[in-house]
């Protein structure tokens, strides 16, 4: 069963004066989306407002009713007795497995099993046998020479 925890806060009785909003309507538009998004991003969600009438004093012996618009907000709780319960069911689960009764897991040894090739490789052939060729001499004319 979900648990909830409630916030309660006095509804803003006139918008804020905000740059670039004139009318008064959307000035307190703007303030009211403004106090919802900040209860928001405290991981308060937004419920309900109600109108609820409340006795002040006026002068030293009389009273007045006064009705107050408020704002109410919930946010889940955590709920600590379902999180040990799940942790106790992991941790019997565990020790179960753990239990000496139980049986130990067989150790499977790998098969090794010995591996031919598909075709024999041929035998290396010999590299031939190259000759050197003789040198090349450059191709210039012969000068006579004086004796």
């Amino acid at each position: 069963m979900a648990k909830y925890e409630y916030k309660v806060i006095p509804a803003p009785a006139k918008g804020a004066k905000t740059p670039g909003i004139k009318a008064g309507e959307a000035r307190f538009a703007n303030t009211i989306e403004a106090l919802l998004n900040a209860q928001a991003a405290s991981g308060w969600e937004y419920l309900r407002s109600d109108l609820l009438p409340s006795d002040e004093r006026q002068g030293l012996t009389s009273t007045q009713t006064v009705y107050r618009t408020l704002m109410i907000f919930r946010r889940m709780t955590a709920d600590e007795d379902s999180a040990a319960d799940e942790v106790i069911a992991v941790a019997q689960g565990v020790a179960e497995a753990m239990a000496p009764d139980a049986q130990p897991p067989q150790r499977r040894e790998p098969v090794l099993t010995p591996v031919t090739p598909a075709r024999a490789d041929p035998a290396p052939r010999p590299e031939p046998e190259v000759e050197p060729s003789p040198p090349i001499e450059p191709d210039t004319p012969e000068t006579p020479t004086k004796d």
